[in-house]
């Protein structure tokens, strides 16, 4: 019987399970901790447990092994983005430029306001061929929140549901990659005109429809 299969016992009036998800969110805290820090190639199973102020046989009981860690703390941080973007939304008139500026603003405050977040999506992503393929996933998942805020903002969507999935998919891939360059420091641009820029391109896709009708036309 593994340590994951042993009987959860109350310890000083904790339950069991509290226990093991609390020392699995100290675990993630501090790989996230070490991302920001020395970066991910530093990282041991002995290094993260004591970050963690954890017995490194802990490690095991909530991760196989540092990659199943590593994804754990992106689908975390990923979930926390997401769900910044669909609070901003949420929150923004039903107005396609003012739910746009609310959102694309949010979004940069969420990645600009942790430097761990920023060396996790500069450098760490780029640098892993585990990450690059959770990448994709995510973009998926992120264009399909775009997708359902234009049905949730305009009273009519002028794409078919497949041109709409390509612009969604294009838009958000492309954003990723500018934002990545963006907070590596790769582009000399300012904050204020990146976010700006991101708008108009958002809205500009709604001229799309018609220059699809005339090329394929």
């Amino acid at each position: 019987m593994n340590q994951r299969q042993t009987t959860a016992r109350p310890y000083k009036g904790e339950p069991a399970e509290q226990r093991r998800a609390r020392r699995r969110a100290a675990l993630m805290q501090a790989a996230l901790d070490l991302i920001g820090g020395e970066g991910w190639q530093a990282a041991t199973v002995r290094g993260v447990s004591s970050r963690a102020g954890l017995n490194d046989r802990y490690f095991y009981e909530s991760f196989t092994d540092l990659d199943e860690l590593l994804l754990a703390v992106v689908d975390d941080q990923a979930g926390q983005g997401a769900q910044t973007i669909l609070t901003a939304a949420r929150n923004a008139p039903r107005h396609l430029r003012t739910r746009t500026q609310i959102t694309i603003t949010a979004i940069l405050d969420f990645l600009t306001s942790d430097p761990r977040r920023i060396r996790l999506m500069a450098v760490e992503f780029p640098a892993s061929a585990l990450l690059q393929q959770r990448k994709r996933e995510i973009i998926r998942f992120l264009a399909g929140i775009f997708t359902g805020q234009v049905h949730e903002v305009l009273d009519e969507v002028p794409l078919s549901s497949e041109d709409l999935d390509l612009t969604a998919l294009t838009i958000t891939a492309g954003l990723w990659e500018t934002i990545t360059l963006w907070l590596r420091g790769d582009l000399s641009t300012s904050r204020q005109h990146l976010t700006d820029y991101i708008v108009a391109l958002l809205l500009a896709t709604t001229a799309l429809p018609a220059a699809l009708d005339n090329e394929l036309s």
